[in-house]
């Protein structure tokens, strides 16, 4: 499909930007940027990781202030003091950083500002748990318990919090930053069944995502970001013209063709009869049960599948020993190992590196520089007598921010202020200059922009044919199909199905993860 140009609508925008200019430091985020959306539609920001659209979305929330340009509302300019005044407004924001308090409950948190009271004003405890569990079964959320912390609830579960809190306040215009990052197909569908109803309702939605099929599945309008300033608005345009409007080049192929793992590549990983102890978010408990086993060879890339809470997180984890696995025994490079902590993979002669999957709670010290960021595991190697040999460190920095092409003013800078694909670059960063040779991948590109996401597949490619091995989950089947020379589908914490080319695919590996359910459902 071409691009279609789309015309401002006739009716004054229920939420406008103009002219809107930001900095942060050296970093100009939005350069005098435009926005409109109207009520009854769903209005898509597109552009790449640095782009400018969760700036824009936090100064129209009322996050922090604009440095220029004016905000208006039905056409009348306004100037919010922070979120709650914007709240006031009608207008309601998810954020792309979660607000969750992780001590309090998740009804604590829910229900927070509008808790049940007592004729004298008190908060009745009591009525908490069930009044949440009545607000999320009114949403069709049924699998989260009210009465767990915050902290201990799942990353995705985590960000259903966030989007019914906000939801259930019936904004007039909602903004939603990447709320599908942390989400699964089928919580996708829930919550585009949420946004249907408030279009339906008259509600302005402004939506951000990395994933094209969402974009066009549910939205009415698309404004495309670059460089801190729109470059166009449309109706309808597809894939390849939006790519090249936000990065102003062409992206030939989406995928890398991965090079052959050799005939005689050593196992680089074993793990057998492993144990995975949790429940996901579906309710599927993991039983213990010893079953998992598999190799992972040098220069392999090996794809871990399946539905959300069968394992993947704890198989992760366990490998990296952040905590250990149970049961079960690892071999590396073909020796028996016993990972009972992360600095126990990490150390020379095993080189494990993880990359999870909440970069900016568990794999980023954001307050620190990048150059901090980049060199946390090899202080030993920097440092004599003590002491850190900040040339040294400099130059490394330098090197790997210049191989990973990281948007950046310099090393200096606080890696909180980057943007979410600049951020995953880092972390990766830091795996290489600890010359890791075993890399767990979880999610690496959740919420990072489709050429971003293209640098992330090339380096993949690249890293394998240098011979390291590869274990990489993902939540898009297509990216499992298209990266992966095979791919392990987990159901229970065990393996149900292993693909190769060519019966790999993502259909197969959909099939593959549904199957129990399926036959369970007949039965």
């Amino acid at each position: 499909m071409s691009a279609a140009a789309a015309a401002e609508p006739q009716a004054a925008a229920a939420i406008a930007a103009r002219g809107v200019s930001k900095a942060f430091g050296g970093v100009q985020a939005l350069r005098s940027a435009s926005f409109a959306a109207s009520g009854g539609e769903v209005h898509a920001l597109v552009g790449e990781n640095g782009a400018g659209k969760s700036t824009l979305i936090k100064i129209l929330g009322g996050r922090i202030p604009a440095d220029a340009g004016s905000i208006l509302l039905d056409g009348r300019p306004v100037r919010f003091g922070g979120t709650a005044e914007a709240a006031r407004h009608g207008v309601g924001t998810v954020f792309q950083e979660l607000t969750l308090l992780p001590w309090m409950s998740v009804a604590e948190n829910l229900l927070l500002g509008r808790e049940p009271r007592s004729a004298l004003g008190l908060i009745r405890r009591s009525a908490l748990a069930p009044e949440a569990e009545a607000v999320l079964a009114g949403l069709g959320i049924h699998h989260i318990d009210p009465r767990a912390l915050a902290a201990e609830v799942s990353l995705a579960e985590r960000q259903i919090i966030e989007i019914a809190r906000v939801v259930i306040r019936r904004p007039r215009i909602l903004l939603l930053d990447e709320p599908t990052s942390s989400l699964v197909e089928r919580e996708v569908e829930w919550l585009f069944a949420r946004i249907r109803d408030l279009r339906s309702a008259g509600t302005a939605i402004v939506f951000t995502s990395h994933r094209w099929n969402e974009i066009t599945s549910i939205a009415d309008r698309i404004t495309i970001f670059r460089n801190g300033a729109e470059v166009g608005t449309y109706t309808a345009i597809d894939e390849g013209e939006a790519i090249t409007l936000m990065t102003g080049r062409r992206v030939e192929a989406l995928y890398p063709k991965l090079p052959p793992v050799p005939a005689d590549a050593p196992p680089a990983l074993k793990l057998a009869q492993a144990s995975l102890d949790g429940a996901g978010i579906n309710g599927a408990g993991i039983d213990g049960a010893g079953a998992l086993s598999f190799s992972l060879a040098a220069g392999e890339i090996l794809g871990i599948g399946g539905l959300a809470g069968q394992g993947h997180r704890e198989l992760f984890l366990g490998l990296f020993g952040a905590p250990p696995l149970k049961q079960g025994k690892i071999s590396v490079g073909g020796r028996p190992t016993r990972i009972a902590h992360p600095a126990d993979a990490i150390r020379a002669g095993l080189g494990i590196a993880l990359v999870p999957e909440d970069r900016k709670s568990e794999g980023l010290l954001l307050p620190l520089s990048v150059r901090d960021n980049l060199t946390l595991p090899i202080l030993g190697r920097l440092s004599q007598f003590g002491v850190i040999r900040g040339a040294v460190e400099r130059r490394m920095s330098r090197d790997i921010i210049s191989r990973l092409a990281i948007v950046t003013p310099g090393p200096a800078q606080p890696v909180g202020t980057l943007s979410g694909g600049n951020q995953q670059k880092v972390l990766v960063g830091r795996w290489l200059l600890a010359e890791s040779r075993i890399l767990l991948l979880y999610d690496v590109t959740r919420g990072v922009d489709v050429a971003t996401k293209h640098e992330i597949y090339e380096l993949m490619a690249r890293l394998a044919g240098e011979g390291r091995a590869i274990l990489f989950y993902s939540s898009d089947t297509e990216e499992l199909a298209h990266l992966c020379h095979r791919v392990l589908v987990l159901r229970g914490g065990r393996i149900a199905a292993e693909l190769a080319p060519p019966a790999l695919d993502a259909e197969a590996i959909v099939a593959a993860a549904m199957r129990e359910a399926d036959e369970a459902h007949a039965g």
